[in-house]
């Protein structure tokens, strides 16, 4: 079974700003899962945290963002 992050859980767990992740999903690098029904919070799972794992380990190798997108949309990340 999958673990469930809320986007607090991610920050802590990858070191990314909440504004960081928040960018990212509005770019489409990182996608919810689900939402809570009573307050609306979104839903991430372990497949994003290994996701923002290996993005992390990009950035840190100077991977601009739009080559990590392009990763992404090609299955390669």
């Amino acid at each position: 079974m999958s673990n469930i992050y809320m986007i607090g859980d991610l920050a802590r767990h990858t070191g990314f700003s909440i504004d960081t992740l928040n960018y990212y999903l509005r770019i489409g690098l990182i996608k919810e899962v689900g939402r809570s029904e009573r307050n609306n919070y979104r839903y991430f799972d372990d497949s994003t945290l290994e996701i923002l794992n290996k993005i992390k380990e990009l950035r840190l190798e100077k991977v601009p963002i739009k080559e990590i997108s392009r990763r992404i949309e090609n299955g390669v990340l």
